[in-house]
């Protein structure tokens, strides 16, 4: 597959906001350490809990993805302030959160585009994207070559009952790409569309802010670094 061309990135729905987010006057910042205000979830949110999936091979690529080494969450410490206030409002509920991924290196993002470019490697279609072809991927927003997450203050994550450990049933997947993902996905049942406003509501209430195509993602409203990608390994 070609890389996409600048004339089809605009022309495209959710490719146009991705650019909105990252600006021409974006930074790459490539490192190899962490920068001092970013911190791990887990020393500002014990309660959280991690299920990180690109350092396994449970995620859309089969395979454990470059950048990732180690099975921890880093964010920019607002981010990670903030995440504990709604972690403390959800457990006031009876849920903890539990976080697929938080901070992602420019390395893992250029691995996903590799795999999004191979054709051939299919193994995980029926999984996580059974009703499109891997160029949809980039064309649907699914996939960019940038993400938020390597700002720091973007986590994807989902609510489980404290005392089993049981996922909240939200109507699709971590990371199924599918119209079943958005936020307004018309097929959901009512304790589907509960589950999912009250993942928004406490989420929205301390800071975060929704992203249409994927119901697990949430960035900090006032991220500290909106023009800046990282690149600095998660271990």
């Amino acid at each position: 597959m070609k890389p996409f061309t600048g004339r089809s990135l605009i022309t495209l729905i959710p490719v146009m906001f991705f650019l909105m987010q990252a600006g021409c006057t974006s930074v790459f910042q490539s490192t190899h350490t962490m920068p001092a205000d970013f911190v791990y979830v887990s020393d500002i949110a014990p309660d959280v809990q991690l299920d990180i999936r690109y350092y396994s091979t449970n995620n859309f690529v089969g395979t454990r993805i470059e950048g990732y080494e180690a099975p921890v969450a880093i964010l920019s410490k607002p981010a990670a302030l903030a995440l504990k206030k709604a972690s403390d409002a959800f457990m006031a509920q009876g849920y903890c959160i539990r976080v697929f991924d938080a901070y992602r290196p420019q390395t893992a993002v250029n691995h996903f585009i590799r795999w999004a470019e191979n054709p051939a490697d299919t193994q995980t279609k029926t999984a996580y994207y059974p009703h499109l072809d891997k160029p949809a991927l980039f064309t649907k927003g699914y996939i960019a070559t940038r993400s938020s997450h390597s700002r720091g203050s973007t986590v994807d994550l989902t609510l489980i009952e404290c005392k089993t450990g049981k996922e909240l049933d939200m109507g699709s997947s971590f990371d199924f790409f599918d119209p079943a993902s958005h936020l307004d996905a018309p097929q959901l049942n009512r304790e589907q569309m509960a589950n999912r406003e009250t993942l928004i509501s406490i989420m929205k209430k301390n800071g975060f802010k929704t992203f249409a195509w994927e119901w697990w993602h949430y960035t900090l409203e006032n991220e500290p670094y909106p023009d800046s990608y990282f690149d600095f390994a998660v271990r």
